[in-house]
């Protein structure tokens, strides 16, 4: 991992690349640790459908860099992977399944603007942006965005489901 990630983050600095754009932002606060911790005890699977695909493991990571194909580097709130990453000592290079983003007051348009678009073109199925100030929740497909109010469960396309 580059240095300057790691200096940032002992200043107390989240840094993301996105598309060759630096975003900086200031580790989230206590409401927003909240959010994801209720959020990551209710991801699991769902009930099997007898779908020829295998099953996915739900693996959900909390903000860990993933190295995107493009050559980002983000930090999601929430990850939802089908295996095991084997990245334990650098970026996860395995695109997630889906992605879970809680947003930071002031940084609105970085989690839902920026977010959603960058996260469909790099291969994650699904993209949920949730609001804790306003409890609104944005889920976006490729073919397809909704608009919800928390709380809502989601089902995702890789067969996890959770409830924002």
């Amino acid at each position: 991992m580059d240095s300057k990630f790691l200096r940032a983050d002992e200043l107390g600095i989240r840094l993301e690349i996105v598309a060759g754009l630096p975003i900086w932002e200031p580790h989230p606060l206590y409401r927003h640790q909240k959010a994801i911790d209720r959020i990551r005890t209710t991801i699991q699977r769902q009930q099997p459908s007898g779908s020829p695909q295998p099953e996915c493991a739900c693996v959900h990571i909390a903000d860990v860099y993933v190295s995107f194909p493009d050559g980002s580097l983000k930090r999601p709130a929430i990850a939802i992977f089908c295996q095991e990453p084997t990245e334990e000592d650098e970026a996860i290079k395995t695109v997630p399944e889906a992605v879970i983003e809680i947003v930071s007051k002031g940084y609105e348009a970085k989690d839902l603007e920026i977010g959603p678009h960058f996260y469909l073109s790099q291969g994650v199925k699904d993209v949920v942006v949730f609001d804790p100030y306003t409890l609104f929740v944005l889920h976006a497909r490729r073919d397809g965005t909704t608009r919800q109010v928390s709380p809502v469960a989601i089902a995702f396309e890789c067969g996890c489901t959770c409830t924002v």
